[in-house]
């Protein structure tokens, strides 16, 4: 377990869902020797990734394949999870 300001991680670059918090997941992302606690995701919407429709218009939207993110941003932890 990693404790990082005062909350814990089961390890790095896993994301884990938050209580309370303004964000649905948070992640504490480790790219070479730089850590960021990154949290993503709003917690009042639902996600429906088993609906191709919706999960092909959310990559397009991100440009998930297209333009491939750095570890240590919301967007690339939001596409892994879709």
């Amino acid at each position: 377990m990693i404790t990082y300001r005062g909350e814990r991680f089961s390890g790095y670059n896993r994301p884990k869902r938050t209580s309370n918090e303004s964000k649905k997941f948070a992640v504490l992302a480790k790219q070479g020797s730089t850590i960021k606690l990154i949290r993503f995701g709003d917690p009042n919407m639902t996600i429906k990734k088993d609906q191709p429709k919706r999960r092909k218009s959310f990559r397009a939207r991100h440009k998930c394949d297209t333009n491939p993110p750095s570890k240590l941003t919301a967007r690339y932890w939001s596409c892994k999870n879709w």
